[in-house]
């Protein structure tokens, strides 16, 4: 598997050739590390939107009404995190249903903490983690109904 800074170079690499256009950083620095990266005019035939970069590369898709948005962000076999930001009710309501992820960060990009349960659906994995519900998969649920002992 490649490195994390080798994979975060592949997926800009890739989007650089299919069209996409480096806004802000770009570059790899010194150890383990590379720039945070933006890039603008991204497709979702580009690496970086087929596979977890792990890494500062921000892509930025355009679309033009909110359903193609949820379509192109559902149209991956991960599902880990998605993120937006709106401050109508109705769309926070109807887009974070709609997005098939297990975790949804609505106005703010840190959402996980041990007070909430983290995990994924699809490929990014089944299960939580924190939280009560992180002890679920230990735990066998046993339902007991008592009948009249009075008698």
């Amino acid at each position: 598997e490649d490195s994390a800074v080798e994979k975060v170079q592949r997926h800009l690499d890739d989007a650089v050739s299919k069209g996409g256009r480096i806004v802000a950083g770009g570059r790899k620095l010194e150890g383990q590390f590379f720039e945070p990266t933006v890039v603008s005019e991204a497709t979702g035939d580009m690496l970086c939107a087929r596979e977890e970069t792990f890494g500062p590369l921000a892509p930025v898709f355009r679309f033009k009404h909110e359903q193609e948005a949820i379509d192109a962000a559902n149209n991956t076999e991960f599902g880990l995190a998605s993120y937006f930001y709106s401050r109508d009710i109705g769309r926070i309501y109807r887009v974070a249903e709609a997005l098939e992820y297990g975790m949804v960060g609505i106005n703010a990009g840190v959402i996980a903490t041990e007070h909430v349960p983290f995990g994924g659906v699809k490929q990014s994995g089944l299960g939580r983690e924190g939280s009560s519900h992180g002890m679920d998969e230990y735990l066998e649920m046993k339902y007991l109904c008592l009948g009249d002992i009075l008698r």
